[in-house]
């Protein structure tokens, strides 16, 4: 079984920061709030080291990669279904077994206005960045991220 691990995509930092002539909410993208980085781990990972990583690294979400039923061959490990999951599902389960949360893809581009509406919509607190062209995931935006783009003034999620 290979390691879980966090996939950079090139981006080292935890938050975005941007120019000091960033949109206003109304007018920010995804890009200017997302997290560039994936916390991942394979299909075949026991759930209670997702557990362990989601603690670890203070996140509500883990990427599992190889699932079978999805056309993107990934699937997400919430918070959520580790609360369903139970003690007894930790000590024996997989994180593709476990990979419940519904997900939606969104593009860097989109707003963050449209970004909430999907997530309210859909009663869901992330959504998954995926290219413009493709499925490949490209990082995550929570609820979180949204709220700290309302409340910066500017659009953009300031550093923490």
């Amino acid at each position: 079984m290979e390691a879980c691990g966090r996939a950079y995509l090139g981006h080292m930092a935890r938050t975005v920061t941007r120019e000091q002539d960033s949109p206003p909410f109304e007018r920010a993208t995804v890009s200017d709030a997302m997290h560039p980085e994936l916390l991942t781990c394979p299909a075949d990972a026991p759930l209670a080291l997702v557990a362990e990583i989601m603690a670890a690294e203070r996140v509500h979400c883990v990427i599992v990669e190889g699932t079978e039923g999805d056309r993107r061959g990934w699937a997400i490990v919430s918070d959520r279904d580790l609360m369903a999951a139970g003690v007894d599902g930790l000590r024996a389960g997989s994180a593709a077994g476990y990979a419940a949360t519904e997900f939606l893809t969104i593009t860097p581009g989109e707003t963050l206005a449209r970004a909430a509406q999907m997530m309210a919509e859909h009663e869901i607190s992330h959504l998954v960045v995926v290219g413009d062209a493709s499925d490949r995931a490209l990082g995550v935006l929570s609820t979180l991220d949204v709220a700290r783009a309302m409340v910066s003034g500017d659009g953009t999620a300031p550093e923490v």
